[in-house]
């Protein structure tokens, strides 16, 4: 485990929201590469938020100043935070007697966002691929040390852990936190987000095309009207040729883009999302004889990998520890000859999931600026550790996680092996709810986080 120094507090703005809560938008510098801290620094954004205080009489006591740290790690990666009011479990917390820290992770957000046009600005393909690769895991846990510590600066030493809480991504940030540096940590929840046990996304991505397989034959039981809809949209597309038709966000429309809003099939509700579009675009080729603009701007934002280059860049090497990712996803799709496009008339065409593929960096507007970056970054093999074995074996953190059986992004049995493998890991595992069940289902999925905090089992 390696120091961290505190980062540098640049600023600090309070303001009442709702007459209820008490929201701060902090700016921090924390260094570029913790590993050469005299290499410059970047600009991190976060908002807190507590109650706020109506009391009459004021109590100026630390102790309400003091309320103990839950920092929020979000699921991406390269997904920005909401307000504090727009998540449905912020009071939730804070009636729990935190206060929480909604942390715009680095390349996010107002984060030093990485988009092509920033990225362009730091130099040649190599220098963009060399600072890229500061933006995973291991680079945002260390940010969160030094918040964690320029926050607490003045607290008493036993006050000064704070608890983190991942979603998704986030959870696997909160696996890189436990390994490398535990002494800030106080307990930490995470939520559909166990790091698989592996150290390339081979063995990740044959799972999850099973999964995605399992989603879409659901999808067309629900709906088998669809297979000839899905069709008749697919059938239009190739009338025009690929990259004929274009998106308002000026990328293009093409069969293989249109089958990626099959993205959305592992969340509740996806299924009937992913209907809405597929019976509009349909309803339109019928009628029109080609896609009106509300509908093109629909599958536009479904399939919006334009605003999160991140994502679409880093994905694959959330996964790698020594070994290039080499387009996993799209090197393995041909094991699944269940997702050819071109098939037998009585054949439903599958979706695909939540995998990256070469050819988005030709149909993505903002991607295609960045080509040659991401492909520096695929044949990449030089990726170091994300998780520590060893430390996680003798952990002493308690940690609380909800594990979902038909999780279509995060593999159960991978993420349950790395359970196993943190010490005095409590999981609830459920086969009711899908991967957003924090956000939908989050009544029932944080009274069995907290279960397994406070419960005593025998």
């Amino acid at each position: 485990m390696s120091s961290v120094a505190a980062a540098e507090i640049i600023s600090q703005r309070t303001y009442p929201v709702g007459g209820k809560l008490n929201i701060t938008e902090h700016f921090f510098d924390v260094p570029k590469d913790h590993s050469k801290p005299e290499g410059g620094t970047i600009r991190v954004f976060a908002r807190s938020v507590k109650k706020r205080d109506t009391a009459i009489v004021p109590d100026s006591s630390k102790d309400k100043e003091q309320l103990p740290w839950m920092c929020y790690l979000q699921g991406g990666p390269g997904l920005p935070c909401r307000a504090p009011q727009h998540y449905n479990f912020t009071q939730t917390i804070l009636d729990r007697g935190y206060q929480l820290l909604y942390l715009d992770q680095r390349g996010t957000g107002l984060s030093t966002p990485l988009t092509a046009s920033t990225l362009g600005m730091r130099g040649n393909t190599d220098v963009q691929a060399r600072h890229l690769k500061l933006h995973r895991a291991d680079s945002i846990v260390k940010d969160c040390e030094a918040i964690r510590q320029a926050l607490t600066a003045d607290w008493p030493e036993e006050k000064k852990k704070w608890s983190i809480i991942g979603q998704s991504f986030g959870g696997f940030c909160s696996i890189s936190y436990l390994s490398f540096h535990p002494e800030g940590l106080r307990e930490s929840f995470i939520f559909g987000g166990l790091q698989p046990l592996v150290k390339s996304p081979d063995e990740v991505y044959r799972r999850l095309y099973r999964k995605v397989i399992q989603r879409n034959e659901a999808y067309y039981t629900k709906f088998p009207e669809d297979v000839a809809r899905v069709k008749t949209n697919l059938n239009y597309l190739s009338r025009f040729g690929d990259g004929k038709i274009k998106l308002p966000s000026e990328g293009t429309l093409t069969r293989r883009r249109f089958r990626q809003i099959g993205i959305n099939l592992g969340f509740h509700s996806g299924l009937d999302m992913v209907h809405d579009i597929v019976l509009r675009a349909a309803c339109d080729v019928e009628s029109f004889g080609h896609l009106t603009r509300g509908t093109l701007s629909t599958i536009d934002q479904a399939t919006s990998f334009d605003e999160h280059l991140i994502y679409a860049i880093l994905h694959e090497p959330l996964y790698c520890e020594g070994n290039a990712p080499n387009w996993s996803a799209h090197r393995l799709m041909s094991e699944y000859r269940v997702f050819d496009l071109d098939k037998a008339d009585d054949a439903p065409i599958y979706f695909t999931g939540e995998m990256i593929y070469p050819w988005m960096f030709e149909d993505y507007s903002e991607l295609r600026k960045v080509q040659d970056t991401a492909n520096r970054i695929a044949s990449d093999s030089h990726w170091p550790a994300l998780w520590d074995e060893q430390q996680l074996a003798r952990n002493e953190v308690p940690v609380y996680a909800a594990s979902y059986v038909e999780d279509m992004y995060v593999d159960f049995d991978l993420g349950m092996e790395m359970a196993r493998k943190v010490k005095g890991c409590k999981v609830f595992t459920t086969n009711v709810m899908l991967h957003d069940g924090m956000r939908s289902k989050m009544d029932e999925v944080f009274k069995q986080a907290f279960a397994l905090r406070d419960d005593v089992v025998d």
